[in-house]
Formats: structure tokens, C-alpha cells, sequence
């Protein structure tokens, strides 16, 4: 078999690892009867309790639909509520309902056992390099992203 590039290894691995992490969450998840994607809408409104749909839509990079969706399980479950923004009518403001308190600590502990499974074998120090170095990945991508987002633009106006 050829050896193939380096960095074009990098990427392909960074996907498939992402993807795997994510059938794996998925896989856990069931236990609790949620899907990843809920538990991802969870864990953000616990960490930002109060804000809009269209500000976790985009945090999350979902389409409005999808996250409406996923929103109206969690409220239907009395896990999550919508409140209406004083400042916009047309905007609700997300908020954990007490519900999902006890959930929050179980997948917590799910989510520890899960990064257990996935950096068997690794030290801290690994961990820790590790983090730096797709940090510093992360914010290239931003970098370039916004660059070619500025020379979008300017190319158009």
C-alpha cells in the first residue's frame, strides 16, 4: 500500500476520528433515551442558559429547522423550556428545566467514561500537547475562513 501524504493523512484522520466519537456518543446516549445532537443542545444551554435559538443554531452549525426539532423533543421530554425574548418578540431564550438537572449529572459521568474509552493509553502531557497543537489547527481554520470570507466579500462589493 503507498504511503500517503502527510497532511492530507492529518485531515482524513481528524474526520474519521470525529465521526467515530460521534457514533460512539450516539451508541451511549441511547441509554438515556437522547440522541448526541441533544446532548450536544443540553450541555450548550446548561453552560449559557438563556440564549436565543438562532445563537445556539449557530454555535452548534445546525439549520434553524433541524435545531427546532431537536429543541421541541427536549421540551416535549420537560427537559428544556422557551421563554420569549423581553428585547425581541420574534426570538425565545433557551433555559434548562429542573428535569434535566439529574440527566445533566449522568451523562456528565457518561462523558468522562467515554473520553476514558477514547484516550485509553494516553498520559495528561500527550492529552495536553495534543489539545495545544488542534488549538492551534482550530485557529488556523478560523484565520483562514475569515480571510477567504473578507476576500469573498470584497470580490463582491
Amino acid at each position: 500500500m503507498p504511503q500517503l501524504p502527510l497532511k492530507r493523512e492529518f485531515a482524513f484522520t481528524i474526520m474519521d476520528v470525529a465521526r467515530l466519537i460521534k457514533t460512539y456518543a450516539d451508541q451511549r446516549a441511547r441509554q438515556f433515551g437522547i440522541s448526541r445532537a441533544q446532548w450536544a443542545v443540553l450541555i450548550r444551554i446548561e453552560r449559557t442558559e438563556g440564549l436565543k435559538q438562532s445563537e445556539l443554531a449557530e454555535m452548534l452549525d445546525l439549520q434553524p429547522i433541524s435545531l427546532t426539532r431537536l429543541l421541541d423533543r427536549l421540551a416535549d421530554n420537560g427537559l428544556i423550556e422557551r421563554r420569549a425574548d423581553p428585547n425581541d418578540r420574534r426570538a425565545n431564550r433557551l433555559y434548562l428545566k429542573p428535569a434535566a438537572k439529574p440527566l445533566l449529572e449522568q451523562l456528565a459521568a457518561l462523558g468522562t467514561d467515554m473520553m476514558g474509552t477514547v484516550l485509553k493509553g494516553l498520559d495528561e502531557s500527550t492529552i495536553e500537547r495534543m489539545l495545544k497543537e488542534l488549538g492551534r489547527v482550530k485557529s488556523n481554520l478560523r484565520t483562514a475562513i475569515q480571510n477567504n470570507s473578507t476576500q469573498q466579500q470584497a470580490a463582491n462589493g
